[in-house]
């Protein structure tokens, strides 16, 4: 190491002392969902597979920290407080967890295998945040997604759940508790409302 940088990282240890001595590490948080039901012995409606594609987020979702927002056109960020796994990779997984347990579809899976599936469904976890400003703490999730027939390229589904829960203790445990019980809502309301539509088909 250089003088130059020994000096310079002796003056950020000395800066960080002088400021009140202790050094604030990031605490990380992960969604707990709930597995879904066993599913029932029954053929599936579909005798078709699915793939499941990766669910997108916006970009300020991926900086890895926990949103908040105070006024509905202002988004902050818990400084240390983080997700341990990107909260789009937990939907991804619920999603196919719920897809199985439905019976909807003979298989499922992610879609990185090098099968061709039937159907692609494609998602998008639109907000996962704290809401600061509605009289009280509360968390809002929101999923899109929509199911293409690979066969012919048509559009056969299209859908969206948003689920916004009170936290009633003003702490981040509480609040990821709750956005994880938001999350396991919408990814169950997603999957029966597509359920819906195309057994009715």
């Amino acid at each position: 190491m250089t003088t130059k940088a020994l000096l310079s990282a002796c003056a950020a240890a000395l800066l960080l002392a002088g400021c009140g001595g202790k050094v604030l590490y990031p605490t990380y948080y992960a969604l707990d969902l709930p597995p879904p039901p066993r599913p029932a012995l029954s053929d599936a409606p579909l005798p078709a597979t699915v793939a499941v594609r990766r669910f997108d987020t916006p970009s300020y979702l991926r900086q890895g920290r926990i949103v908040y927002r105070q006024a509905p056109q202002e988004i902050g960020f818990y400084e240390y407080r983080r997700w341990a796994a990107d909260p789009a990779v937990t939907v991804t997984a619920a999603m196919i967890a719920s897809l199985r347990s439905s019976r909807l579809f003979s298989f499922v899976t992610p879609n990185d295998s090098q099968d061709r599936p039937d159907y692609l469904m494609s998602g998008r976890l639109e907000r996962l945040e704290e809401i600061d400003y509605k009289g009280g703490v509360q968390v809002e999730a929101k999923l899109s997604a929509e199911l293409v027939n690979l066969r012919n390229g048509a559009m056969v589904w299209t859908g969206d759940a948003t689920e916004s829960l009170p936290v009633e203790t003003r702490n981040v445990n509480a609040v990821v508790a709750e956005m994880s019980h938001a999350v396991a809502r919408s990814v169950d309301r997603l999957v029966a409302n597509m359920g819906q539509q195309l057994v009715a088909k």
